[in-house]
């Protein structure tokens, strides 16, 4: 479009008149502020209000604000007194009866002084009952939380009463009924206190040949209780050994499992589960005892059918065995008569169970493994009882350059001269490991510290004692962390009781915690198990690090 044009307008009816229109070009765009647009041509038109620029205001020189800045908004609203009253009084012609009116008299004036004072005396009294109020409140909340801790102690006193009782019970039972080794460690060393006050007894108050007499029966019931000790333990290895062997049968026996993608577990037999299935039924069957003859004569002849499938030396001693208890069973001779004959049978049918040709699934269970080759690995020498075991057979301790005994040397040893106790040390170590491992921070340490190395340091760096309160009975001590936030090491450790050791991990800062000369305590105790652990070159790389650590920790402390 160009920049000027001419219109024609008409004036009059019939005259016309050309007018120059000039196109002025916006600087700016245009707002919608309504219009329409042609259905057919789909043209917009605008209103004027789009179409025309809008016409500034003057500046005057100065800032002007609306109505509703300036003026102050009001409201007017009529109000009206509660009770209608009147004016209305007496006079000629009316009567108004002042029965119902009121004599109002001035009171007494009173200053501004006087007003505060009086207010400030009703503050006073206000602050005396809400004080008595929160006092009374205070009270009854401290009588509470006395009331609850002395439950709380009475509960705990009780709790700690009924674990003695039940400690003692247990030890009770144990000894009357020892099934496992710390069973029989225990009785030993009863058995050695007995003896030991027994002796300073008679050395105390006989002399002469009355000394050597008692001694001698003293001597005499030693060897008798040793004869009962040795005696149940038989029966318990005896127990425990045939519980090992149909724990190993019955993991043969055992279906195949995993684990599928829904979570589902699916199991699967396949044909050597089955037949070592097969043969724990046979072996629990000829184990079990007080069974009738004809059901007896049953089992041994599905024995006999089972063990003839392969023949060798074995098999037709088994089938001597079984033919020859079955004519006793036949002669009706006596069980008690056929009780060697049967643990025989049982102790050969193992061995042929054992055997991978008639049950493929012992192969991987056995300790002696079938390449002979894999015994020469990790093989050592008891110079004590002469065989060569295993090395988890020996009990190696943290500081030692050699081998030494193995473990049963080392029993039978402790057995028959200190008759020491290690299951309160023992307790110790397993409460100590499992609390490292809840920490879930990699420790390392605390797994390649022994049982002898921990006596050690209960017995000689700790004395046998918690660090706070000197408790002395090693069933409530544990051994924690000193500084929680670095793993456990004989040198980053305290014994405590279990109150004790729960409060000590809740502390945050030690320095705050714990007095000046009791940390130089713990410090002195610490050097000794480094000098001690020192000697093990394991140990060497931990110490390193620990000395980087705590330098470090000193220097954040600085």
């Amino acid at each position: 479009m160009p920049d000027v044009i001419t219109v024609r307008v008409q004036t009059d009816p019939d005259s016309f008149q050309e007018v120059v229109v000039k196109i002025e070009r916006p600087t700016y765009n245009k707002p919608f502020l309504g219009g329409f647009r042609n259905m057919r041509t789909g043209v917009e038109f605008h209103n004027a209000g789009s179409q025309t620029r809008f016409k500034k205001r003057p500046n005057k020189g100065t800032q002007s604000f609306c109505r509703e800045t300036q003026t102050v908004w009001e409201k007017n609203k009529r109000q009206q007194t509660r009770n209608t009253t009147s004016t209305q009084m007496t006079k000629i012609g009316l009567y108004v009866s002042n029965m119902t009116d009121k004599l109002i008299s001035p009171g007494k004036y009173f200053t501004a002084e006087e007003f505060h004072k009086r207010r400030l005396e009703a503050v006073i009294v206000l602050q005396k009952y809400f004080r008595r109020w929160h006092a009374i409140n205070v009270v009854q909340n401290l009588r509470e939380q006395k009331k609850l801790r002395l439950a709380w102690e009475a509960q705990e006193e009780s709790r700690k009463i009924w674990e003695k009782e039940e400690k003692l019970r247990r030890e009770y039972e144990r000894k009357l009924n020892p099934r496992k080794k710390e069973d029989f460690e225990l009785l030993y060393h009863d058995l050695q206190l007995w003896m030991q006050e027994e002796t300073e007894r008679i050395n105390r108050t006989l002399t002469g040949a009355e000394r050597k007499a008692a001694l001698c029966a003293l001597l005499e019931q030693e060897a008798q209780l040793i004869a009962c000790f040795e005696r149940h333990k038989l029966n318990a290895n005896e127990e425990k050994q045939h519980k090992a062997v149909l724990h190993l049968l019955d993991k043969c026996a055992q279906p195949k499992r995993w684990k599928a993608y829904d979570g589902k577990i699916t199991e699967m037999d396949t044909q050597d589960r089955l037949r070592a299935r097969e043969l724990l039924e046979i072996y629990r069957s000829i184990s079990t005892k007080d069974i009738p003859k004809d059901e007896r004569t049953d089992v041994l002849l599905t024995l006999r059918c089972t063990v003839k499938e392969h023949e060798c030396k074995l098999t037709q001693e088994i089938v001597e065995l079984i033919d020859r208890e079955v004519d006793l069973i036949s002669r009706e001779v006596k069980e008690c008569n056929l009780e060697g004959l049967r643990k025989r049978i049982c102790t050969l049918f193992l061995q042929y169970i054992k055997i991978p040709k008639v049950n493929p699934r012992v192969a991987g269970l056995l300790k002696v493994p079938q390449d002979p080759l894999k015994l020469y690995k990790n093989v050592y020498f008891c110079h004590s009882c002469e065989n060569y075991l295993p090395s988890t057979e020996f009990l190696i301790p943290a500081n030692s350059h050699t081998v030494g005994r193995c473990r049963l040397c080392y029993n039978l040893d402790n057995e028959a001269r200190r008759r020491e106790s290690y299951l309160k040390y023992r307790l110790i170590l397993e409460n100590l490991r499992k609390s490292e491992a809840d920490y879930q921070d990699d420790s390392k340490i605390v797994f390649l510290v022994q049982l002898p190395d921990l006596q050690y340091m209960i017995e000689n760096i700790w004395n046998c004692q918690s660090a706070l309160s000197a408790w002395g009975e090693l069933y409530d001590l544990v051994m924690v962390r000193w500084d929680k936030q670095r793993e456990w090491s004989p040198w980053n450790a305290i014994l405590l009781t279990k109150e004790e050791a729960d409060a000590h991990l809740k502390l945050c800062n030690l320095q705050e915690a714990y007095e000046a000369a009791f940390i130089f305590r713990i410090k002195q105790k610490h050097i000794r198990a480094k000098i001690y652990f020192a000697q093990i070159p394991a140990m060497s790389p931990f110490l390193h690090g620990s000395d980087n650590q705590a330098n470090a920790s000193s220097y954040k402390t600085r």
